[in-house]
């Protein structure tokens, strides 16, 4: 399962999230804004591993070897 950490006020995370949509990719939104151990947003985890920022690039690599 992907998890995409954001707050309300991002427009990156809301940017990842309507690409993830657009490419049929599932994720569980979590708000982080209470959680002091994600300090930027968007992160998205893909299989423990963490992803910061909206980088397209590394987030396919990691759905291709995590599937």
């Amino acid at each position: 399962m992907i998890k995409v950490y954001t707050t309300k006020t991002c427009p990156y995370c809301h940017a990842l999230m309507d690409w993830l949509d657009e490419q049929e990719i599932e994720y569980e939104e979590v708000d982080a804004s209470n959680m002091p151990d994600i300090t930027s947003v968007p992160v998205t985890e893909i299989n423990g591993e963490r992803i910061i920022g909206f980088d397209r690039p590394a987030i396919k690599a990691a759905l291709k070897t995590n599937q």
